[in-house]
């Protein structure tokens, strides 16, 4: 099963951006979407942003993972 997560451009530089994933910042290569721009919600897979996805389904999963974390 493969698992992406959502997060958040902060800044962007070249082909990385920095991204707050559930208040973690990561750096995620974005060579894969179209037009990224800071403040975007994108989906995370394997170090790679492979969609972008809108601030309603991104609250959405952002409870989802967060009651998955709270349940273990």
């Amino acid at each position: 099963m493969c698992l992406a997560v959502p997060g958040q451009i902060k800044s962007i530089h070249e082909n990385l951006a920095k991204v707050d994933i559930m208040g973690v910042e990561k750096s995620i290569n974005i060579q894969l979407i179209e037009n990224p721009h800071v403040k975007d919600y994108i989906l995370i897979h394997a170090g790679f942003a492979i969609e972008k996805i809108d601030e309603k389904y991104f609250k959405f999963l952002e409870e989802v993972f967060q009651e998955e974390t709270k349940d273990e």
